[in-house]
């Protein structure tokens, strides 16, 4: 398990367990449709670069579960259309 899943911090930027996980989940499916990363490190593992983009405050989850980016980035709207379960 990553370090940064232990802390209560990233569990209260987001608004609970299950806003993280749901948050977490979608941005890897986008990821891996290929929607560019909004950090900048190795895309290596994908839950890393997820949860440093939830620590930079560079993408949330709006209130229809949607993944948005942070005010003035673009919204992630650059993901093909593919099903998550053909991955």
């Amino acid at each position: 398990m990553l370090e940064e899943l232990k802390e209560e911090a990233i569990v209260e930027k987001v608004g609970g367990r299950f806003k993280l996980s749901t948050l977490i989940q979608k941005r890897i499916v986008q990821l891996k449709q290929g929607s560019r990363p909004l950090v900048d490190m190795p895309a290596d593992n994908l839950m890393e670069l997820v949860l440093q983009e939830i620590l930079q405050d560079k993408i949330t989850l709006d209130t229809d579960n949607q993944v948005y980016t942070a005010e003035g980035e673009t919204p992630v709207t650059d993901v093909p259309d593919i099903n998550p379960l053909e991955l």
